[in-house]
């Protein structure tokens, strides 16, 4: 019998590749003869990169840059098996968990960070990428990357303006000259499910500025900001990001991808699955498991359970869902998708507890499911 792990992170609990490796050890306590394949998984968000390279057996490459703060912090490109294909996250330099509630401000973070991972990872010869666009802290259109990529951002007098989204009121020129040809060697395969636009209404400032720690009024000088990159992006290059879908990404971080990179925009799980060879193992296998933190509604709009399910639904293969707990309200949605459903959260266990000992619940969970699946 052949069986695949492929859980999403339990957030606050457990990784992805912890939550597979809970599972795999309830499967062997159940029957050890059994193959079981770990494949832990993710939708581009946080913990993509540790889920690519736990899945595919690659590697983290270190390195000092710097935070959205211009702080110096250690942060990690990660190699994936092949050993050609280079993932990165925007979290791991540029994330709101760098910050301490206090420091959020989009008006001055900056994903220069990022950029420096970026160039890091074309010193060593990748020209093959796989961007993360979740969990940034920043605003900036994703022009601290570009500047650290060698793009400058100047003002009518021709000096560069100081990082973060706060200082695009004075852009008036970009400066390609000095990019780093090298991008343009490269392919950017950027795992992101936000579709909002540029600017505007549902763009990324109105969307997700407050969560980076902008008030209404600053919210609004962002708009105005990203907008004000967007016209210059325009006339400079013919591209214009404003109503471009997913162009809001982290900060703006998309439509810099967009507009300045070789890059292809795909909904994050299909971009995971594509880099763990996930349909390939699927041919065999007997059964799947995924799982995640929490199971709601939200998981049919694109998470990884939701992908995993799509798989398993084309190759014809029951799959069985883990989490930690389940929201009953929406059981008949999920049961069109899931051949079972269960949750480590019921009457004897709380949510609390099912958190503090996550690693043992979900293994004993998994150990319990199996043994009433084969029957």
């Amino acid at each position: 019998m052949k069986v695949i792990v492929a859980p999403d992170s339990f957030k606050g609990s457990l990784t992805a590749l912890e939550a597979a490796e809970a599972m795999a050890a309830g499967i062997s306590e159940y029957d050890e003869t059994i193959q079981t394949v770990l494949l832990p998984a993710a939708d581009g968000g946080e913990g993509t990169m540790r889920s690519l390279v736990g899945a595919t057996k690659g590697k983290e490459v270190p390195f000092v840059v710097q935070d959205p703060l211009g702080r110096n912090v250690e942060a990690s490109f990660g190699v994936l098996g092949d050993g050609e294909t280079c993932a990165i996250e925007i979290a791991e330099a540029s994330g709101l968990m760098l910050l301490e509630e206090t420091e959020r401000n989009p008006l001055i973070t900056s994903t220069y960070g990022t950029g420096e991972l970026i160039r890091h990872a074309l010193d060593a010869g990748f020209r093959k990428f796989v961007i993360g666009l979740g969990g940034s802290a920043t605003n900036d259109a994703g022009t601290g990357m570009l500047q650290a990529l060698g793009m400058k951002f100047l003002d009518k007098e021709g000096k560069e303006l100081h990082p973060g989204g706060g200082s695009l009121t004075e852009l008036y020129e970009i400066d390609c000259s000095h990019f780093d040809p090298r991008i343009q060697e490269s392919h950017f395969l950027i795992a992101c499910d936000v579709e909002n636009p540029f600017v505007g209404p549902v763009g990324a400032s109105a969307v997700f500025g407050p969560q980076k720690g902008a008030t209404p009024e600053m919210v609004e000088h962002l708009d105005q900001n990203l907008t004000k990159f967007a016209n210059v992006v325009e006339e400079q290059t013919g591209i214009s990001l404003h109503e471009k879908t997913g162009a809001g990404a982290a900060g703006g971080a998309g439509g810099a991808f967009q507009a300045f990179f070789p890059a292809e925009m795909r909904q994050g799980i299909e971009v995971v699955l594509q880099a763990i060879s996930f349909h390939e193992q699927t041919k065999d296998a007997d059964l799947i498991i995924t799982g995640e933190g929490k199971t709601d509604s939200q998981t049919l709009s694109g998470k990884t359970p939701f992908g995993i399910a799509k798989v398993a639904q084309e190759v014809g293969k029951p799959v069985i869902l883990i989490s930690g707990a389940l929201d009953e309200k929406s059981r008949d949605d999920l049961n069109s998708i899931f051949t079972e459903l269960h949750a480590i959260s019921d009457e004897t266990i709380s949510t609390d507890d099912s958190m503090k000992n996550a690693f043992h619940y979900l293994r004993q969970k998994t150990n319990q499911v199996l043994k009433k699946y084969v029957r």
